[in-house]
């Protein structure tokens, strides 16, 4: 663990959150502050970074949760919307397809963002709609000073709004100018948008009746109305064709978010609790359940090589079993026997072969084109620009063409609050960058059906009525069955290898001031591998790769290329975004922490 940290780990015993932007976290804070409870805060602060981190997420995006209610069991509330009805392999390749595009109407799955928030506050918050929504329409009326990446996101896209998606160029070119940090930015449809909700609900009744008022409207009401009429326009998308979707009101007013229990694995006096095979959370689980006994020292070539070779096998049977079309071996994926076998495969030299595993004897099948190479080893590095595709374009490729092809990314959002209560949530999707704004929304539709395969019969196969498996992967994990330690990243594929390094820092490392050392697990140096197929068009992967960061040292870098890594070495602060949250049982002392990368996450608490 290194002694050097970017910050403190916040301490304090009222309330903490944490996030991928200072404007949410301190908005959830406010929250917090009045009286409201880890839930309302957390609400309150994903309304705000769909205005302050428009491409990274939006309200027609997705969103699994992770909540425990101080004394209550850790639940999982699923904002991921499933694929139209219309939305059939056999459609997409009468079209002449053989990817799902990775943008554009035909790409969106049902919107499932904004009713997981609302189902959060109905059933475990305290506040009305009006007190959770206030921030969001404050920043998006009044504007805000962006951030650097939303004005340079905003110019990879430059020609395509200007030409195809002028309703995009409306909101983030007014007068042909992107935003710019220091200036105000505003986005009044949104805010208009969300001021009309509030109008149209304020007779409903009491808080919960108003709050499903609110989710009428945007399953059936003008919300509604909107989005089919812009699924409906042909867009340009990345297959280089204009396309029409397949949304329907049919699937909007069928779908709501729902509950579920989470997938668990027990280490070390850790209970690890994720969302279930629908996402990528497993993934986690069961790299910690290829793990021996006793690991190398932290940092050294050693522990790096077995926590990436541990994350190839782990990624390997994601892409052969995960999904949610067909029935995932899930107990067997983390079964002592299975993880003892798999274990052995992982030896003194680098692995750049895919080797999913028969759990309980099935036989894995990978769909073809998981062996889809992207040539070229040296990605464009960005502290914050390296987006939920974890595969690097090919040198000299154009970053964004004019049929929409860039990258989106994520956000992330921890609170914990002084009752105990505790959330955990990655919202994505519905990026500036996935679809045109829908002009009487301020907002876009989003495009994860991209994450399906249109081959029939694998786990992950664009199928009707089912979820596209998400990258989107919070974490929560407890001591004792009582809940310590809320966490999460954005980053894709990157997701669940970044947590892995954080987890494992913060459980082994060395207390400070009596608590977890949050902050220097999320400062340690980092890296990720690309060696399975990426979740995102094209879906490309890159064999044996591993992208580092500079401070790990050149002996490591030396002795990983030597075991046959193909080894990228990135800029000192580029690796991992995490945020996190902790609250200590004993004590009731609580703990935050944010990723300094890329200079916009922070923690805020007393």
């Amino acid at each position: 663990m290194p002694v050097f940290t970017s910050r403190p780990t916040l301490q304090g015993t009222f309330g903490m959150a944490s996030s991928t932007h200072w404007l949410a976290s301190q908005s959830a804070m406010a929250v917090l502050e009045s009286g409201g409870n880890a839930f309302d805060a957390a609400v309150a602060g994903a309304f705000v970074l769909h205005v302050v981190e428009p491409h990274l997420n939006g309200p027609a995006g997705e969103v699994p949760i992770l909540l425990a209610p101080a004394g209550g069991a850790v639940q999982v509330l699923c904002g991921q919307g499933v694929a139209p009805a219309g939305a059939s392999g056999a459609h997409f390749r009468g079209l002449g397809l053989d990817l799902v595009p990775g943008t554009g109407p035909l790409a969106a799955a049902v919107p499932g963002a904004f009713d997981a928030w609302l189902l959060l506050l109905r059933d475990h918050g305290t506040k009305s709609l009006d007190d959770v929504l206030r921030y969001a329409i404050g920043y998006a009326e009044h504007g805000h000073a962006p951030v650097e990446k939303v004005g340079a996101t905003v110019e990879t896209v430059r020609e395509l709004f200007e030409t195809e998606w002028t309703s995009s160029a409306e909101v983030y070119l007014p007068g042909g100018r992107a935003p710019r940090p220091g200036e105000r930015f505003r986005n009044p449809a949104l805010a208009a948008t969300w001021k009309r909700l509030l109008a149209e609900t304020a007779g409903s009744g009491d808080r919960e009746a108003r709050i499903d008022a609110a989710r009428e409207v945007w399953r059936s009401g003008f919300i509604a109305q909107a989005l089919i009429r812009q699924s409906r326009r042909p867009t340009m998308d990345t297959s280089g064709t204009r396309h029409t979707g397949v949304l329907t009101e049919a699937d909007l007013a069928g779908w709501s978010a729902t509950y579920e229990a989470p997938a668990t694995y027990d280490w070390n006096g850790w209970t690890v609790c994720k969302a279930g095979p629908w996402s990528q959370g497993p993934a986690l689980l069961q790299q910690l359940a290829l793990l021996p006994p006793e690991l190398p020292a932290h940092g050294s070539a050693d522990y790096v090589h077995l926590l990436v070779e541990g994350c190839k096998l782990a990624m390997a049977d994601r892409e052969a079993w995960y999904g949610d079309a067909a029935e995932v071996p899930l107990a067997e994926l983390l079964s002592d026997d299975y993880n003892a076998g798999r274990r052995t495969l992982i030896g003194a030299k680098a692995s750049w072969e895919m080797r999913p595993g028969s759990p309980g004897g099935r036989t894995p099948r990978l769909p073809a084109q998981a062996y889809a190479r992207v040539d070229g080893s040296a990605p464009e590095f960005d502290p914050m620009g390296a987006g939920e595709p974890t595969v690097a374009r090919v040198p000299g490729e154009p970053h964004v063409a004019a049929d929409g092809t860039t990258r989106g990314d994520t956000c992330h959002l921890d609170v914990v609050d002084r009752w105990g209560n505790m959330v955990a949530a990655t919202p994505s999707g519905g990026w500036l960058q996935s679809n045109p704004v829908v002009p009487e929304l301020g907002f876009p539709l989003g495009s994860r059906l991209q994450m399906t395969w249109l081959e029939e019969g694998l786990a992950n196969s664009l199928t009707p009525g089912r979820r596209p498996r998400t990258t989107l992967t919070p974490s929560l994990a407890l001591r004792d069955h009582v809940p310590v330690l809320a966490f999460g990243t954005p980053g894709g594929d990157q997701q669940d290898q970044w947590q892995l390094h954080f987890f494992l820092a913060v459980t082994l490392g060395a207390p400070v001031r009596g608590g977890l050392d949050l902050q220097g697990a999320i400062d340690a140096p980092n890296w990720h591998n690309d060696s399975f197929p990426s979740s995102f068009y094209p879906r490309g992967r890159r064999p044996g790769s591993v992208t580092v960061e500079s401070r790990l040292g050149a002996d490591v870098i030396e002795e990983l290329r030597r075991r046959g890594h193909d080894v990228t070495v990135a800029p000192a602060w580029s690796e991992g975004r995490l945020s996190a949250v902790a609250r200590d049982p004993e004590t009731g002392v609580l703990s935050a922490a944010a990723n300094p990368r890329g200079m916009q996450g922070y923690a805020v608490g007393r």
